[in-house]
């Protein structure tokens, strides 16, 4: 079986991960959404109605961009911008959160419900309900609820409901949980729009399967630019969605090299049994955490720690469990990017391309920007540029024009 295919298969098992490791109540609506996943990626409909959506919809292909300056300017491989960026919503997760909207209308479910840490999943889910007439809920750890704001602001104004949740650390770990107490309370009318490929079977087969398009387009895109495949291709690693979903078209060809790029935060610590990171492959270990087997960032008990990134959509205990597969069996190299190189990063893309990429993509910029001039002029990188920064203007302003930022806020408070 090749690699593609076996990060498919029907067990929802990869090595020692994955599984489904829920309550006896909640295997009815997973055995629902198995069927009906594995049905409709077979059926010509169902296939036609999501390319309609993709091509028409969300804006698919997004480009794949030559990064002349970038390159010029370190001096060594060719770097290509993936810009996810473009979809409609401003991020990759609209891919799956279309496959799974429309799963959701063939199972005859009438809610959404949905976590999410930067809000762009939140966004996401909310966009496909309000275009599918469901009823939407977003659960939104309370620390990414007020440093994710504009997105909040224009969930609410889709329609959908953001209830900020306010227990253990407040942010996408928690979020989960929530969004998991509601399934329980109610499975029969509501689909949990899981917002990576995290959680139990078929959730990270799924996912994995609606954000492969990315990499098909990839191959094809770099095939007419360059007529080869890349050498390298680079992904920022939260939950791994968008990882996975450049990576996995190109499993099977074994000279093309991953890296996958996690939150290295303020450094590799840890203080009061909290991390200073989200780096789960430097200091995590095995478990089973929300319905499925992976690496976690845990306490010798197996408590799960709080986690810190710079970026909401990074800073996330766990990690998908063919991403810790992947890993185990050296297909794809982990690093990680610390807060003040993501961002020079922002910063560096901004100013040599005019583009403004989302802090988690720019973990997975930071390290392109050290490996490119290391590496000849005839090798080629491709970076997934997983969302835009509009996002990210209440931390970015903070950071880099803190004292106008603030004047600003506080004149628009006092003067309207």
């Amino acid at each position: 079986m090749s690699l593609k295919s076996y990060l498919l298969n029907k067990s929802g098992h990869f090595g020692e991960y994955g599984g489904r490791y829920i309550p006896e109540m909640l295997i009815p609506v997973m055995e629902e959404l198995e069927k009906a996943f594995y049905e409709s990626k077979n059926d010509k409909n169902f296939l036609k109605e999501l390319r309609n959506l993709y091509n028409n919809y969300s804006g698919r292909p997004t480009p794949l961009y030559f990064c002349k300056n970038l390159t010029k300017k370190l001096g060594g491989a060719k770097i290509y911008l993936k810009n996810e960026g473009l979809n409609h919503t401003g991020a990759h997760k609209i891919n799956h959160c279309l496959g799974q909207g429309l799963l959701a209308k063939k199972m005859g479910k009438k809610r959404i419900i949905a976590e999410t840490g930067a809000g762009q999943h939140g966004l996401a889910t909310a966009t496909i309900a309000a275009l599918l007439g469901l009823k939407c809920i977003v659960y939104m750890g309370e620390k990414d609820y007020y440093r994710q704001r504009p997105n909040v602001f224009y969930m609410e104004r889709l329609g959908a409901e953001v209830i900020p949740v306010k227990t253990g650390g407040r942010i996408l770990r928690d979020a989960i949980n929530e969004a998991l107490r509601d399934l329980l309370a109610n499975p029969k009318d509501t689909h949990y729009l899981l917002g990576t490929i995290c959680g139990p079977h078929p959730y990270p087969v799924m996912n994995t399967y609606f954000q492969s398009i990315v990499g098909k387009e990839v191959k094809k895109q770099l095939k007419k630019e360059e007529r080869r495949l890349p050498d390298y291709l680079v992904a920022c690693m939260g939950g791994g969605s968008n990882a996975i979903g450049l990576f996995y078209e190109f499993l099977d060809d074994k000279n093309v090299k991953m890296i996958g790029v996690e939150a290295g935060g303020k450094g590799i610590k840890k203080e009061n049994n909290k991390c200073t990171h989200a780096a789960r492959f430097e200091t995590g270990s095995k478990g089973v955490v929300e319905g499925f087997k992976s690496i976690f960032l845990q306490d010798e008990n197996g408590q799960i720690l709080d986690t810190y990134s710079i970026s909401a959509g990074l800073d996330y205990s766990g990690i998908g469990p063919q991403i810790s597969y992947l890993k185990d069996i050296g297909r794809i190299q982990t690093d990680y990017a610390l807060d003040k190189n993501v961002l020079k990063a922002y910063e560096i893309l901004a100013q040599n391309e005019g583009i403004f990429a989302a802090l988690e993509s720019c973990h997975a910029i930071s390290r392109v920007i050290e490996i490119a001039p290391k590496l000849s002029k005839n090798k080629i990188i491709v970076v997934n540029c997983s969302g835009r920064g509009d996002k990210d203007l209440f931390i970015t302003a903070n950071k880099f024009d803190k004292e106008n930022f603030q004047k600003y806020l506080s004149n628009f408070v006092k003067n309207g």
